[in-house]
């Protein structure tokens, strides 16, 4: 940090990496509670020799400078290495600066890769970051911190107690027809399930990975081993579910697994965008690159981020006015550095390279383009927040006809129900009859007359039995 970027930081209203302290001859009690936030959250600067005034409810920062400076630095920087104060030791960078024979100190307090830090011997003496300030963490937020110890490993483990068995067998043939339909130069589309299974992550030494039994396994099996599972998609009719007329005008029945719920999900998030059906040779959609595109890579965002240990499970949320993600976890890389250097740090690893396999994610790092290219195509926001126990990404929906968009807007601007069964079938050619009425929000006898219909006048054909069939959309 420059001198030019200290004065700068000093005439900002608030930071959450960024704290002054008054330090005249000795190191200020606060300042352990400041290493442990930076050190559990993002990591952030330590300012010694800078007085904070307030002056009705604005504030501003005087320079006062620090006295004896090297012994403050020394104190503070040979406390951090020692681990006589802290439970790891705690690298720290160090600047000093003159303001007109006035010396200020800055610490940069990198975040910590072993969690949580906390100070005299005490795991309730841990901090966190909020906003510009620091606070205890409580119980949930230590929870979510030990878990984070994990990232990035936990869905390659081995499961003990599982076996081949426990994959959902329909799932896995659905997913292994989605990529030979859409990834066809993958080596392992010839290979057995069991070789397959094993080649992709979904099995390790003839056990269940966490990813692979998430993504394709039996509710059962991943109940046991994973006990909050559940992905939840909702749609409310309201601007926030306090305001809402009725408690949800659909809500999304238990799936078996991530990839059970993605399909579904996506066929439900097909009615509030422009979403035109397009068929191309075998019957088969082409790849949107469309409003559709950004919120299929909000859904696997989500599935490959979410923390599928901690209590909280992730949820959908369709308001009147925006689509929003919410998933157990916080964003370990900021979103702003994600942007700027399209950084791929993935929770798990083995879900969003089984999405990649079937060609429903973007390329390491660039899934946040696709999600940002939203304002772009609609006019409207795409936000992201984030904090220890969970992260939101909302897409604000674009006004139509002088209304709120949304679910009013989407059901009634949106596609006809034919046509939203043809371009359902046409991307997941043997989908059940159940499923359909669930994701169409209609009846099972509906469906049939629709299908009778689509039938009768040739654009539709089946192809093979009731097990085993599949649906052939034709132009």
């Amino acid at each position: 940090m420059t001198r030019d970027e200290l004065l700068q930081r000093l005439q900002d209203i608030e930071w959450e990496d960024f704290e002054c302290k008054q330090a005249k001859s000795e190191l200020p009690k606060s300042v352990w509670e400041t290493v442990s936030a930076f050190s559990n959250t993002s990591g952030g600067w330590i300012v010694l020799g800078v007085r904070e005034e307030k002056v009705g409810k604005s504030r501003t920062f005087v320079i006062e400078g620090v006295g004896n400076a090297e012994k403050l630095e020394q104190d503070l920087i040979g406390t951090l290495r020692s681990k006589s104060k802290f439970n790891v030791t705690i690298s720290v960078r160090s600047q000093k600066y003159d303001f007109d024979g006035k010396t200020v100190l800055a610490f940069f307090i990198p975040s910590s890769t072993v969690k949580p830090v906390y100070y005299n011997n005490n795991l309730g003496n841990t901090f966190i970051r909020s906003g510009s300030g620091d606070q205890h963490a409580n119980d949930a937020e230590i929870a979510a911190i030990q878990r984070d110890q994990a990232f990035g490993s936990r869905s390659e483990l081995e499961i003990n107690d599982t076996s081949f068995n426990d994959i959902n067998p329909e799932s896995l043939q659905t997913f292994r027809r989605r990529i030979q339909q859409y990834n066809e130069a993958l080596p392992y589309n010839q290979l057995g399930d069991e070789e397959f299974c094993r080649k992709i992550g979904v099995t390790l030494h003839g056990k269940m990975t966490y990813g692979g039994l998430l993504m394709l396994g039996k509710r059962d099996s991943i109940r046991e081993h994973i006990g909050h599972f559940w992905i939840d998609f909702i749609e409310i009719p309201g601007d926030s579910s306090a305001n809402a007329n009725e408690r949800y005008t659909y809500r999304m029945a238990e799936q078996e697994n991530i990839w059970e719920s993605y399909k579904v999900i996506i066929q439900r998030l097909r009615l509030y965008v422009d979403n035109p059906f397009v068929a191309r040779e075998g019957g088969f959609a082409d790849e949107d690159n469309s409003q559709l595109y950004c919120l299929r890579e909000g859904l696997v965002n989500l599935c490959a981020h979410t923390d599928y240990f901690s209590p909280m499970h992730p949820t959908i949320r369709v308001f009147d006015n925006r689509i929003e993600f919410q998933n157990p976890g916080t964003f370990i890389v900021g979103i702003d550095e994600v942007k700027a250097h399209n950084v791929s740090l993935p929770r798990n690893p083995t879900i969003i390279n089984l999405f990649r396999y079937a060609r429903l994610s973007e390329n390491a790092g660039y899934g946040i383009d696709k999600i940002a290219k939203w304002k772009e195509l609609t006019g409207s926001d795409v936000t992201f927040e984030t904090t220890l126990l969970y992260s939101t990404v909302s897409y604000f929906l674009p006004s139509k006809g002088g209304q709120k968009g949304g679910q009013k807007g989407g059901q009634k601007g949106g596609q006809k129900t034919t046509d939203r069964l043809l371009t359902i079938l046409a991307s997941e050619p043997t989908i059940s009859r159940k499923k359909l009425s669930q994701v169409l929000g209609i009846s099972p006898s509906a469906i049939q007359k629709h299908i009778k219909k689509l039938k009768d006048n040739g654009t539709l054909i089946r192809i093979g039995g009731a097990k085993g069939g599949w649906w052939k959309v034709v132009k």
